[in-house]
């Protein structure tokens, strides 16, 4: 499997690789030869779909990259009831799955679950095993940030009301079965459609 980095800018992909496959109509830059402020702005066109930036060195490159961000953690949870069916927030009218910011000194396993039972009014949440880890990298303030997302899969016997946390702009907390998955994915954003 190729080793890479992928992050969502404007719900494109940059990938940032040592080795490039194929290119599956993407932009191909070298790394060193990247503007950030000009990268910003291509993935903005409608004609780009995404780029691959070609490392000559992924684990120093991934760090150079970094760098032109105000990194900001967060940890969430897929979780599984006893139906096998997954928990869903809906906020600013998209499905999502509840996650938030990690707090000083916590541990991501801890603030992922956290988070969900504060988004969701759920209890009785155990992690089952850690899952990939997103990037989400936007613009907010004239500051560029780099969310970096660590998830859990989670389960839960909760049977009780679920109640979404409204401050978060969170309107509808639920639990979704295949068919209504498949519907939720298709109103999402790409690092959650990674997780599936």
């Amino acid at each position: 499997m190729m080793q890479m980095y992928k992050v969502f800018m404007n719900d494109k992909p940059i990938i940032i690789t040592e080795s490039i496959e194929e290119s599956n109509n993407f932009e191909v830059y070298n790394f060193d030869a990247i503007n950030f402020d000009k990268l910003q702005e291509r993935l903005l066109e409608s004609s780009v779909h995404g780029v691959y930036l070609q490392s000559s060195n992924l684990a120093k490159d991934w760090s150079r990259f970094q760098e032109n961000f105000r990194v900001i953690e967060a940890a969430g949870g897929k979780v599984y009831n006893s139906k096998s069916e997954i928990l869903f927030i809906y906020r600013f009218d998209k499905w999502d799955l509840p996650k938030g910011h990690i707090e000083k000194g916590e541990k991501r396993e801890v603030a992922a679950v956290r988070e969900v039972e504060e988004e969701c009014g759920i209890e009785g949440l155990s992690v089952v095993k850690r899952l990939e880890t997103t990037y989400h990298a936007f613009s907010y303030n004239e500051e560029l940030r780099l969310k970096v997302t660590y998830w859990f899969e989670m389960k839960t016997e909760f049977e009780g009301e679920l109640i979404p946390q409204t401050e978060e702009g969170i309107t509808n907390v639920c639990f979704k079965n295949s068919l209504d998955i498949d519907l939720a994915l298709k109103n999402t954003y790409p690092n959650i459609k990674l997780l599936f």
